[in-house]
């Protein structure tokens, strides 16, 4: 078993191409080998090392083929360097820093990152949330004296000209993010109704959307406008506002900016992050790893 603490390590478990063939092979395959064209068949292993051939639709394939590193140019150490760097910085790297790391383009890097956050995102929840919920709402964007005056949405209540990211944190466990459209009552208790079971601790602020949630959920709220955060010691929102603070300084120190559009990516990557706070570098670098199944076309990413 490789052991990964540091990029010096990194590159001396994986010190060419092939090394990083077996290895991706080792996990993706881990179950039982398949054919990522009719996801069937015998294999045939060729000489090569690197290609592969379905007995049932007769299709020449790599290993690569399926997942985010289908049709790279880039050689896989440079994508091993990349997932080492991205899932050992809490906050994320920037493209243009990863771009001279590993001597590519800006772009290059950009699309680098977008395919590992692709392969980061949140597939399918295992178990709904129990037990003790904080969940909170935070607003991303630019402060509106800041924009042209073309583009000011006017007026700061509500978040206005910001996009929404609504959170839920279970007491020692799991984070769940994402952009909203909206904060009304029928979209913020949608959410939460599909991620939190019934019968749970439900703690919010004072915000009208979750008005209503007490016929389901044991419900406690603190007034934050009237400066109360925490009471009776136990009934607050800090958890998940400190993950807010994370995500804040994610985009405001290392990317600097984020466009609407791509905002869930970056909330996606920082929930992955979160999740896997507690594991040391090898088993987070190899759980992203065992999650790259699906392309992600540069078309798809810009369209």
């Amino acid at each position: 078993m490789f052991r990964f603490d540091s990029l010096f390590d990194l590159m001396d478990a994986f010190p060419d191409e092939q090394s990083c063939v077996d290895h991706l092979r080792s996990i993706r395959w881990r179950d039982g080998e398949f054919c990522p064209h009719c996801n069937g068949g015998r294999i045939y292993h060729f000489s090569d090392r690197k290609t592969f051939k379905c007995s049932d639709c007769r299709k020449r394939f790599s290993i690569k083929v399926g997942t985010i590193f289908e049709d790279t140019k880039l050689p896989l150490r440079k994508w091993f360097m990349a997932i080492w760097l991205i899932t050992n910085h809490p906050k994320g790297i920037a493209s243009t820093t990863l771009a001279k790391d590993l001597k590519v383009t800006q772009k290059t890097a950009w699309f680098v990152l977008h395919r590992l956050r692709h392969a980061a995102r949140t597939q399918s929840f295992n178990a709904p949330l129990k037990g003790t919920v904080e969940t909170d709402e935070t607003f991303v964007g630019g402060k509106e004296k800041n924009k042209h005056a073309k583009d000011r949405k006017g007026g700061t209540q509500g978040g206005k000209g910001k996009e929404i990211v609504l959170g839920m944190l279970e007491c020692e466990g799991e984070l769940r993010a994402g952009v909203v459209s909206d904060l009304r009552v029928h979209t913020v208790q949608g959410e939460i109704r599909e991620n939190v079971a019934k019968g749970t601790t439900i703690m919010t602020d004072e915000h009208p959307s979750y008005k209503g949630l007490s016929g389901d959920y044991f419900h406690h709220s603190v007034n934050h406008s009237a400066g109360e955060y925490v009471r009776h010691y136990i009934i607050h929102t800090n958890g998940i506002e400190s993950v807010w603070a994370l995500l804040k300084r994610q985009i405001n120190g290392i990317h600097h900016w984020v466009s609407p559009k791509h905002l869930n990516r970056y909330v996606n990557e920082m929930t992955w992050h979160f999740n896997r706070r507690d594991l040391e570098t090898t088993e987070r670098m190899n759980d992203l790893f065992s999650c790259v199944e699906g392309r992600l076309r540069y078309k798809e990413l810009i369209a």
